[in-house]
C-alpha cells in the first residue's frame, strides 16, 4: 500500500493543472515580465492574468495584490514595512501566531515597540474583552491569523478589526492556512493587509502575496528594482506566479464541495480517535474542516509520528516550521495545556486527495500502534 498523506497543512502536492499551466513559462515563454519586447510581453500579461485570479479569490482588486516569496516574506513585509512608517507604539499579536509573525514583532521591540500579546481561551479563541484592553493603549497595528496551522481554530478577525479600527490601529491578518478551506474575503474582514500562500493551496512553493488597502504605506524591505510597483524589488518568478493564479481559480471553483468532503472525513476521524480516548484541542471552537490534533496522554507526539510513519501515514507533531526541536507547542501552551499533555499532541491535516477509506485504515493502525507503545512501555517498566 502507498504511503497515505495527512499534513496537508505543511504543503500540498502541486495540482497536475497548475503544473500544466507553469509548464510553458518555463519553456516557451521564459521571457523577463520587465522587458519591452514579445517575449517580456507576453510574461507580463500572464503576471497580470494571474494577479487578478488571486484578487479574485479573496475579493480584492488586481492593484491590492503584491507578489512576494511566500508568506514568511509577505508577513515581515508587512510588519517591519507597517513599523517603519510609524511612531513606536504597541503592535498587538495573538498568542497562537506563526513564528514568521511573533518574530520580527518581538525585534521590533528593538526600535522602541512595545509588545502586547493577546491572550486566548482553552480553546484557542482570541478573548474579546482583552483585545479591548490591549487597545486602551495607542497601538499601531494588530496582526491575528484567521485560520490556525496546528488546531485549525478559525478567529473572528472582523469583529477585531473593527475594534482596532475604532481604537486608530492597522489590522493585519495571516491567511495561509484559511485560503482554498474556507470562504476568505479581504473587503469583509475589515483589515488592511492579508497574508497568502501558493503551496497551502496546490500551487508551487516559493510564491505567495502580501493584500494591501490601497491607502496602506508601507516601506519595502527588498530594494533595488521597480518591481512590484516598488514594494518588493527583484525579477518577476513568471512561472510560479501563472501557478498562483491557476491554484487560486481552482481553490475557488473546488471550495464547496472540498469541505464538505474534508468536514465528512475529519468528523470520523474524530469519532475514532474520542473512543481511543483522544483528547481534541480547539473542540468545540469553529475550525477548518480538514484539521484534527489531538493527544494520547501518556505517548509522545514525536514519538507517534515516528510509529505512523513506519506504518505509512505521514502526520506531524505540530508546525512544519517549529518540528525538530524538544519544546511543546507554545500554542497549546497559550491554550493552557500542560506541558506534558502538549508534548503528546499529534496534527492530522486532510486534503483533496484523501478518501474516507484511508481514515478507516488510519484509525486501526492508530489503535495497533496504541497497543504495541503500551505494550513496549510496560516491558521496559
Amino acid at each position: 500500500m502507498s504511503p497515505v498523506y495527512f499534513d496537508h497543512n505543511a504543503t500540498t502536492p502541486l495540482d497536475e493543472s497548475v503544473l500544466q499551466a507553469m509548464l510553458p513559462f518555463f519553456r516557451e515563454h521564459y521571457g523577463n515580465a520587465s522587458s519591452r519586447h514579445e517575449f517580456g510581453r507576453a510574461a507580463r500579461q500572464a503576471v497580470d492574468d494571474a494577479r487578478e485570479q488571486v484578487a479574485d479569490a479573496v475579493g480584492a482588486h488586481p492593484s491590492q495584490v503584491y507578489f512576494v516569496s511566500g508568506g514568511t516574506e509577505a508577513n515581515n513585509l508587512l510588519i517591519k514595512g507597517v513599523a517603519a512608517r510609524l511612531k513606536p507604539s504597541q503592535v498587538a499579536v495573538s498568542a497562537v501566531e506563526h513564528p514568521s509573525v511573533t518574530v520580527p514583532v518581538q525585534e521590533l521591540r528593538e526600535h522602541g515597540w512595545k509588545v502586547r500579546r493577546l491572550a486566548v481561551d482553552h480553546a484557542g479563541r482570541i478573548d474579546m474583552d482583552e483585545a479591548k484592553s490591549a487597545l486602551r493603549e495607542p497601538t499601531g497595528l494588530m496582526s491575528v491569523m484567521l485560520a490556525n496551522n496546528e488546531t485549525g481554530v478559525i478567529q473572528d478577525v472582523a469583529s477585531l478589526a473593527e475594534l482596532a479600527r475604532s481604537a486608530g490601529a492597522l489590522v493585519h491578518t495571516d491567511a495561509v492556512q484559511a485560503l482554498g478551506k474556507m470562504p476568505v474575503n479581504f473587503a469583509t474582514l475589515n483589515v488592511h493587509a492579508m497574508t497568502l500562500s501558493a503551496h497551502k493551496i496546490y500551487g508551487p512553493k516559493g510564491m505567495g502575496a502580501l493584500i494591501l488597502d490601497k491607502r496602506l504605506d508601507i516601506k519595502p524591505q527588498i530594494t533595488g528594482g521597480g518591481h512590484e510597483k516598488g514594494l518588493r524589488a527583484g525579477t518577476e518568478n513568471v512561472p510560479a506566479i501563472v501557478g498562483f493564479g491557476a491554484a487560486c481559480m481552482l481553490a475557488s471553483d473546488r471550495l464547496a464541495q472540498s469541505s464538505f468532503n474534508l468536514e465528512q472525513m475529519r468528523g470520523r476521524m474524530n469519532q475514532g480517535l474520542r473512543t481511543m480516548g483522544a483528547i481534541l484541542f480547539g473542540d468545540g471552537a469553529e475550525r477548518l474542516p480538514n484539521t484534527s490534533y489531538f493527544a494520547l496522554p501518556g505517548i509522545e507526539g514525536e514519538t507517534l509520528v515516528m510509529a505512523l510513519d513506519r506504518a505509512g501515514y505521514a502526520v506531524a507533531s505540530g508546525s512544519a516550521c517549529s518540528s525538530g526541536g524538544a519544546d511543546p507547542s507554545p500554542v497549546l501552551l497559550s491554550m493552557g495545556v500542560e506541558r506534558e499533555l502538549a508534548r503528546c499532541a499529534v496534527r492530522v491535516s486532510l486534503g483533496r486527495g484523501n478518501e474516507m477509506s484511508q481514515i478507516e485504515r488510519f484509525l486501526q493502525a492508530l489503535q495497533d500502534e496504541i497497543f504495541r507503545l503500551k505494550k513496549l512501555a510496560a516491558i521496559a517498566v
